[in-house]
């Protein structure tokens, strides 16, 4: 049943998603134009090939990989962990919504349904806890730079005999001496 009702359910497993928007960008995020609407074009993709690993029972990494364009998107968007991941918990209620009535009688496989969307929303919260820390190694190394071309401005800063203090080398190699200064 979730494979031949994949298009009807993942295309509500995406105004799922879409929900966790502001209402004036989720009229935007509907269209998938890739080139006109990056954002709405990777979700759509992202839930599509997602849907179809998590079908197939595919490994943790592929899963991950499917999840990493939509939750990169989310991390950037600096929604909050739970929200960034809400929308996988979505897909029960895409099924749910599609196939209803059918659903009756399938006790156990709902139950081992509903623990491989949460594995999945699992997994999801790792692709995003890795996309916000990325961000944060970024914005640390863009600060030490800004600060190492600071002190070097100021003249604070002192380079030993052999090195040489570029953006290309790490920012350790470049000592400040503000004792002298």
């Amino acid at each position: 049943m979730l494979v031949d009702n994949r298009s009807s359910i993942v295309d509500r497993w995406r105004k799922i998603a879409l929900q966790s928007y502001p209402e004036e960008s989720r009229n935007f995020f509907k269209k998938k134009d890739q080139f006109g609407n990056p954002v709405g074009h990777t979700l759509a993709e992202g839930l599509e090939t997602t849907y179809d690993a998590f079908l197939e029972n595919a490994a943790d990494e592929v899963l991950c990989k499917a999840l990493d364009g939509i939750i990169r998107i989310r991390a950037i968007q600096e929604f909050s962990p739970s929200r960034a991941v809400s929308f996988l918990f979505g897909l029960k209620q895409a099924v749910r919504e599609e196939l209803g009535e059918k659903l009756t009688g399938l006790s156990t496989e709902w139950i081992d349904f509903e623990a491989n969307v949460d594995h999945l929303a699992l997994l999801g919260f790792d692709v995003y806890s890795a996309c916000r820390q990325n961000l944060y190694d970024i914005r640390v190394q863009s600060v030490k730079r800004h600060t190492t071309r600071l002190l070097q401005k100021a003249g604070l800063v002192y380079e030993f005999p052999g090195e040489r203090s570029d953006e290309s080398e790490s920012e350790g190699e470049a000592v400040a001496d503000l004792d002298n200064g």
